[in-house]
């Protein structure tokens, strides 16, 4: 860390200002005039810093809340295709599960497969009972008014039907949609996925100011600046 404390805190401000409008290692080198090395170390820095605070988030999701679950990779995981399982709903891609609270926070958790008692457990430990749930028709919802949540409703996507009143999954589903955009641009981030799909809770539906004043005060409890 020494080494990182060689910058001024004005610079360690800049590198914030510009990871947080989101300009890759190689523009931020450019316009701060600092190593691009030295830039990719504190990018790296700043993501640990975010996905430790969004990991260890601990309130409980409240209100009306969005279930959904996407898939992220190659069509096909390197390998011989015949030592390999399919994943998620006959996919080959990697899932990941999504709780998006309406006009509040998303939470991501990548797991193994899309079934009940793999999406049942993160639920129960993310989402208040209170809450009314919003999901598509996949039996891995299924048996939630069982278990507390007795204010479950469904849209059918596969009756084409993707809202019913205020029932829909459309907050979460432009997540999914902002969050592969973005990933698009680091070439779909094999490496460190988890950390990537932090950051883009993160950064999600949040204006630039407030991401640059909340690292701000990430960095400092890090003591970093």
């Amino acid at each position: 860390m020494s080494r990182i404390n060689k910058l001024s805190k004005y610079q360690i401000k800049n590198i914030v200002k510009h990871f947080c409008v989101d300009v890759n290692a190689t523009q931020a080198a450019n316009l701060t005039g600092l190593n691009r090395n030295t830039i990719n170390r504190y990018f790296n820095i700043f993501r640990r810093i975010i996905f430790d605070n969004q990991t260890n988030e601990l309130r409980l999701f409240t209100g009306e809340i969005e279930l959904d679950e996407s898939y992220f990779g190659p069509s096909r995981l390197r390998g011989c295709a015949r030592n390999m399982k399919k994943r998620g709903r006959g996919t080959w891609k990697q899932p990941v599960f999504g709780i998006f609270e309406r006009n509040g926070r998303v939470y991501t958790e990548i797991i193994p497969d899309c079934q009940k008692r793999t999406l049942q457990p993160i639920i129960l430990g993310k989402v208040s009972p209170e809450s009314i749930i919003h999901s598509d028709g996949w039996r891995g919802y299924d048996g939630l008014v069982d278990v507390g949540y007795d204010k479950h409703f469904r849209v059918k996507h596969k009756d084409n039907e993707f809202a019913h009143g205020h029932c829909h999954i459309n907050g979460i589903e432009s997540f999914w949609s902002f969050t592969k955009r973005r990933l698009a641009k680091f070439n779909g981030v094999k490496k460190n996925f988890n950390v990537h799909l932090k950051e883009c809770e993160w950064r999600w539906n949040r204006p630039v100011k407030e991401l640059e004043n909340d690292l701000i005060v990430k960095c400092r409890t890090a003591d970093l600046v």
